[in-house]
C-alpha cells in the first residue's frame, strides 16, 4: 500500500520526505517494527515513543509520524509532524484496512455502568433477529459467531479497525461496541464511522486516569459531540448526566427513562430473582434478567432497536429470552437454598445498584454476606465508598483482595477500612486471601441467605505483581456451595 493514501483525512503539520512509497504495516510499539514500516511515536503514560525514533529506524521503519521532528533526518526517511499521533494513528489505521467501519451499522455503548451487558445484549438479540452481527466488549469479541480474546473494554485503532474488517469481510450487517472514557481519550475511536451511540449513566470511577469528574463527564460526552448527522444518540434522561451528552451533538436526539417522560419509557412491574416484568411502551413484558439497573439496559437495547428499526414486538418477543453477560448478577443456588452472586460490580454506585436490587428482592429474614475488593493501580478515592456502601445494605462483609497487580493488597483493605463507620465495625470482616473469604462467606451462610462477591465477575484471573494466576469466583462458590455437582 502507499503512503499517500493513508494519509486522507490527516492534518500534516510538516512533511520531510517522499509519500510515494510502499509501506508494509502500521506499529507504535517500538518492539515489533520491522522492514518498511510507518512508526508512531505515540506520547503514552508510561513512555514517549519519540524516544525509540532512532531504534525503530535501524530496525527498517520507512515513515516515522510524530509531534516533534527529530533534529537529526535520514534522507531515506520520510517524516510527518502532526499535531496529536494518536490521532493520526486512528485516522490512518482506519484507511489502511478500508475504512470498515462505514460498510456496516457500529453502534458505540457508553457510561460508568451497564455497557457490556447493553451491547452483550445487542449482539445477541440481532443474532437472534437474523443478523451476522460482532461485539467488541470487555468480556469477549466476537466477530459473528467466532470468539475472539478480549483484552481492553476497547483495542488500539490497529487491532480495532482489524476486527471491524475481520467483520465486514464475514458479512456482518452490524457491530455493537462498547466505548471506554479511556478509549475517547487516547483517541482510540478517532476516524470511526458510528451510526449510533448509547449512555447508560455516569458515576464515581476511573479518576486515577481523568483525575477529576468534570474530565471522566467531558470525555464521555467527547464522544457524542462527534457523531454525524446520520447517527442516532440515545441517552438516560433519569441520570443527572443523561442530557449533557446531547448538548453538542449533530445526531438524533432520543431518549429513555424510567422515571420521567422519554421517547422510549418503562415501568418496573415485578422484580424478582426469577427475573423482571417490564411495562415497555404499554406492553407488558417479563425478562430473564434481575434489578432496576437491569430494566435501564434492557429499555437501553430495546430503544436501539427500534432506532434501527427492528419490529417492535418481534424486539420484545426476543429479549423476554434472552439472559446478560457473564458475571453481571450471575446467581447460582445451592441444595440447602443458598443464592451465591457474582457481580463485576467495581464502583460504588454499582455496587450499591446490586446491593439495592437484592434488598428489592429479598423477604427480610435472610442475611446477606458480601465479600469485596478493589482493585490495585487503580482509583483510590472510591476505596471507603465501596466498603461504605457494601457495609450500610448488607448484614456481613467480608473485604478482600481483587486484583491487587503491583499493590500491597494489605494496604488496599487498609484504605477500605477507613471508611467502615464504628457502628458497621462488628459486621465486617478482613481476609487478605480472596479464595478464603469466599469460603468463610459460604460457611457462614445459612440456608435462604444470599452471598454476593462483587468486583470481578466474568475475569477468570487474579493479577499480582503482573502475573495472572487462575481465579473464579463462580468457581469456588459452586466448589463450596454444590460440591456434588
Amino acid at each position: 500500500m502507499q503512503l499517500q493514501d493513508l494519509l486522507y483525512g490527516v492534518t500534516i503539520k510538516e512533511l520531510v520526505g517522499k509519500t510515494d512509497r510502499e509501506i508494509n504495516t502500521l506499529n507504535f510499539d517500538s518492539r515489533k517494527v520491522v522492514q518498511d514500516d510507518v512508526f508512531f511515536a505515540v506520547v503514552g503514560t508510561a513512555a514517549d515513543g519519540h524516544l525509540f525514533i532512532e531504534q525503530t529506524i535501524k530496525q527498517g521503519a520507512s515513515t516515522i509520524v510524530c509531534e516533534n521532528l527529530p533534529e537529526i533526518h535520514d534522507y531515506r526517511i520520510t517524516y510527518i509532524k502532526v499535531q496529536n499521533t494518536s490521532v493520526a494513528l486512528g485516522i490512518m489505521a482506519g484507511n489502511y484496512f478500508g475504512n470498515p467501519s462505514a460498510d456496516l451499522k457500529l453502534i458505540g455503548i457508553t457510561g460508568t455502568n451497564g455497557k457490556t451487558t447493553i451491547a452483550t445484549i445487542l449482539y445477541k438479540l440481532f443474532l437472534d433477529l437474523g443478523y451476522k452481527t460482532g461485539l467488541l466488549s470487555t468480556v469477549e469479541n466476537f466477530i459473528h459467531t467466532v470468539a475472539v480474546a478480549a483484552t481492553h473494554t476497547t483495542p488500539n485503532p490497529i487491532e480495532l479497525n482489524q476486527l471491524l474488517r475481520d467483520m465486514v469481510n464475514a458479512g456482518c450487517d452490524y457491530c455493537f461496541m462498547e466505548v471506554s472514557s479511556h478509549a475517547v481519550s487516547q483517541h482510540r475511536i478517532e476516524g470511526l464511522t458510528f451510526s449510533g451511540a448509547v449512555f447508560s449513566n455516569l458515576t464515581h470511577d476511573h479518576l486515577d486516569f481523568h483525575k477529576t469528574f468534570d474530565s471522566y463527564l467531558k470525555a464521555k460526552k467527547a464522544f457524542f459531540d462527534k457523531l454525524p448527522k446520520s447517527a442516532f444518540a440515545l441517552t438516560n434522561t433519569d441520570d443527572k448526566n443523561g442530557m449533557v451528552m446531547l448538548q453538542n451533538t449533530k445526531a438524533h436526539k432520543k431518549t429513555y427513562a424510567l422515571k420521567q417522560l422519554a421517547d422510549f419509557k418503562a415501568k418496573i412491574t415485578e422484580n424478582q430473582f426469577s427475573g423482571l416484568l417490564l411495562d415497555i411502551d404499554d406492553i407488558e413484558v417479563h425478562f430473564k434478567l434481575v434489578g432496576a439497573f437491569n430494566a435501564y439496559n434492557l429499555l437501553a437495547v430495546y430503544g436501539t432497536a427500534i432506532l434501527l428499526e427492528q419490529d417492535k414486538l418481534k424486539v420484545l418477543t426476543l429479549l423476554s429470552r434472552l439472559t446478560g453477560a457473564e458475571g453481571r448478577f450471575d446467581y447460582i443456588t445451592s441444595e440447602d437454598k443458598i443464592i451465591a452472586i457474582v457481580d463485576y460490580a467495581h464502583t460504588p454506585d454499582a455496587v450499591q445498584n446490586v446491593l439495592s436490587t437484592i434488598a428489592n428482592i429479598r423477604k427480610g429474614t435472610e442475611q446477606v454476606i458480601t465479600v469485596i475488593g478493589c482493585g490495585g493501580d487503580r482509583d483510590k478515592t472510591k476505596r471507603p465508598v465501596m466498603a461504605q456502601v457494601a457495609c450500610d445494605w448488607s448484614d456481613k462483609v467480608i473485604l478482600t483482595s481483587d486484583n491487587p497487580r503491583t499493590e500491597d493488597p494489605q494496604s488496599i483493605i487498609n484504605e477500605m477500612e477507613a471508611g467502615v463507620s464504628p457502628s458497621n465495625k462488628r459486621k465486617t470482616l478482613s481476609i487478605l486471601d480472596r479464595r478464603e473469604a469466599i469460603k468463610t462467606a459460604c460457611h457462614l451462610a445459612q440456608s435462604g441467605d444470599i452471598i454476593l462477591v462483587a468486583g470481578k465477575g466474568h475475569e477468570k484471573y487474579q493479577e499480582i505483581n503482573g502475573v495472572r494466576n487462575h481465579f473464579d469466583d463462580k468457581e469456588i462458590l459452586l466448589e463450596q456451595l454444590n460440591p456434588n455437582s
